[in-house]
């Protein structure tokens, strides 16, 4: 259908709009008008994505002269397939209506590891080692060696690609990362670097929240966007834990032990090239005397992860003299490392800011803060000098320099907290240091700053008013949309006692008394009994959810579950999950019934849909607090209340709904 809003047509692609669909256009519409941010909560399944993808492009075709950009970020790969999905039915519904004019140019961009096609490379187990393997066959200097040595394994698809140089290019249309996949093979092309490519280009980029809100991957990917441009952060209900990961860092000793063994690697490369190549070495030294910033646009494969933090007048600076030098940085790096081994082997729980930090590792083993904060890009330029292609093998190293720039340029927002042992298994020591972010603002500011435009919207946002005040900006528009039901078709109940009239709960000194479980056991078997097809329980964690299906097996109430319908479970590994949800959805189709237990906080339960047969009863055991005696929970929450006056009580409900 076609309408107008005020000076705009927009074109939505269905027979029929639900009224607040139509509101929230309408409010989005205000918030683009006036270039501002806006916060929007609308129920799951009242078809947000559609209302963003229709209002946004016919706002974009109304005017031609300074037309908008979109970057739309979703938490999940599932969740950019489905917004491919629906945008490629609007785009054709727009072209059908105005003709060739219409046509834009729209995709999705992630991981080499979900748009590789060198099947040699994209066999590799996790991320780390495809990006490492697509590495050893693209680096400039490995491609430099192949022209004189054919021997030399180089990638096909990215040599085809660079071959083409300019007429690489993605003709207008929608695509998936599936549809990116075969435009490569049939061309020949690799669709990673294509896509990287052809976002600066296109008029809709689909891509995860890291892109723009780890610094260390905003600033490859996402540096080029225009300042015109309207940012949707979707389902960003979890926005502010996003942020605080992309901020964070934590140090085992494994990674301690890892770092020690990256740095007699890079030693013994350092004393190779000063015997058959030592020009390389001096004139990076040359190099950092002018700055960081004078380095030049490295080639689109070598470009590596970049510093977690630094602003731009920092990186004009010249290098600190006593990092210049190869293996003088290598001894500052051995010290750090030797100081960070020291601090683990405490017997007891320890807490301080960046700034006493910073200055015990300046008075035990003399590195000031100006050192620290560049100990990122340092090894950065080192690895290039030293044509490292092996990444994977460096992330130890990498940790370690991270963890160094974040404590030298943030003296506040952040605490390390070093734990000899998890409070959970205080036999089995396990100690680890933390570097953690508590000010969500940190990471999302500069998009704030950069874009004209930042839509923030979830199916709960609830609420509402402390999301500006966690993420630190000023939103023109913060609006509610409720749900138009034409029936009564959810029927929400709370239980407080079991059949046996006994109180049930999960609180932590209730939740393993045998006699809650069992009123919890009963109650899933009597509503199994009674309700058709699918059943999906929700428990509050993990250990819970293992504990609980333990003691229901033993007392034979799994079985007795059976007798009416299969049990699914979802676990920490992403493929076993994906199956049991395939084999739950086939016996709801075959009229078998099935229960699928699940996690409040887990995969599951962001961005699946239980929708008709699939998802007849929701049990939520429990409300999913966090585990409130956490050391990193309570120094937030203190951060939080001094900072921007939030009650503890106020944040921990306000994560748990």
């Amino acid at each position: 259908m076609k309408f107008r809003i005020e000076d705009v047509t927009v074109y939505f692609p269905y027979e029929n709009i639900y009224p607040e669909q139509y509101s929230y256009m309408l409010e989005l519409k205000r918030a683009l008008d006036a270039k501002g941010h806006c916060l929007l909560e609308m129920p799951t399944g009242t078809g947000k994505t559609i209302a963003l993808l229709s209002l946004i492009t016919s706002y974009s075709l109304s005017k031609p002269s300074s037309p908008l950009k979109l970057i739309y970020c979703t938490r999940t790969v599932h969740e950019m397939e489905k917004t491919l999905a629906e945008l490629k039915l609007l785009h054709d519904y727009q072209v059908k209506n105005l003709g060739p004019s219409a046509r834009m140019l729209a995709l999705g961009l992630s991981s080499r590891k979900n748009l590789c096609v060198n099947q040699d490379v994209v066999s590799a187990d996790n991320r780390d080692s495809v990006d490492s393997s697509c590495r050893k066959l693209t680096a400039s200097w490995v491609r430099a060696m192949a022209i004189e040595n054919p021997n030399i394994p180089t990638c096909p698809f990215f040599e085809n690609y660079e071959k083409a140089a300019s007429d690489a290019v993605l003709p207008p249309g929608v695509y998936t990362l599936q549809d990116l996949r075969a435009f490569g093979k049939e061309r020949g092309w690799c669709p990673y670097f294509l896509a990287r490519h052809m976002v600066q280009l296109a008029n809709v980029v689909v891509y995860s929240y890291q892109y723009l809100l780890d610094p260390k991957v905003a600033s490859i990917i996402s540096k080029e966007m225009q300042r015109e441009s309207v940012v949707v952060f979707d389902e960003a209900h979890n926005i502010d834990n996003v942020c605080i990961e992309a901020l964070s860092v934590s140090v085992r000793m494994q990674t301690l032990e890892g770092a020690t063994r990256n740095l007699s690697r890079m030693s013994q490369e350092i004393e190779r090239l000063k015997a058959t190549d030592a020009g390389r070495l001096r004139s990076e030294y040359n190099r950092l005397v002018e700055g960081l910033a004078q380095r030049g646009n490295l080639p689109i494969s070598d470009a590596w992860l970049s510093n977690p933090a630094l602003p731009d007048h920092i990186l004009k600076e010249a290098v600190p003299g006593n990092i210049r030098r190869a293996e003088h940085f290598l001894s500052v790096l051995r010290r750090l490392v030797q100081y960070l081994k020291g601090r683990l082997q405490t017997e007891n729980v320890e807490k301080e800011g960046p700034v006493t930090f910073v200055a015990s590792i300046n008075s035990q083993v003399g590195i000031d803060q100006r050192m620290l904060r560049f100990c990122y890009d340092r090894l950065h330029s080192l690895m290039l000098t030293l044509e490292v292609t092996d990444t994977e093998e460096f992330l130890h190293i990498q940790a370690i320099c991270d963890l160094a720039t974040l404590v030298g340029t943030y003296t506040r927002g952040f605490s390390i907290i070093i734990e000899p042992f998890d409070e959970r298994m205080p036999h089995i020591p396990d100690p680890v240091l933390q570097l953690c972010c508590h000010d969500a603002s940190l990471a999302v500011k500069p998009v704030f700053d950069r874009f004209q435009s930042v839509v923030i919207t979830s199916g709960t946002l609830s609420p509402i008013d402390l999301y500006p005040r966690l993420l630190n900006f000023n939103p023109v528009i913060s609006r509610t949309f409720t749900m138009s039901l034409t029936r009564d078709c959810i029927c929400p109940m709370v239980l407080t006692r079991g059949s046996d009239q006994l109180p049930v709960s999960t609180k932590y000194d209730l939740r393993s008394d045998p006699g809650v479980e069992k009123n919890y056991g009963k109650l899933l078997l009597e509503m199994v009994s009674i309700v058709p097809d699918g059943v999906v329980c929700f428990f509050v964690s993990y250990s819970y959810m293992d504990g609980i299906v333990n003691s229901w097996h033993e007392s034979g109430i799994l079985k007795d579950i059976m007798q009416h319908k299969l049990i699914f479970i979802e676990t920490q590994d992403v493929v076993e999950t994906t199956l049991a949800l395939d084999n739950f959805r086939r016996a709801c189709d075959h009229g078998r019934g099935a229960v699928f237990f699940s996690v409040a906080r887990g995969k599951v339960a962001e961005g699946i849909d239980f929708d008709r047969h699939y998802g007849r009863l929701v049990i939520m055991f429990g409300v999913p607090f966090q585990y409130t005696l956490s050391r990193i929970l309570l120094a937030r929450l203190e951060y939080l209340r001094e900072t921007f006056q939030i009650k503890e009580g106020d944040f921990l409900t306000f994560d748990a709904l």
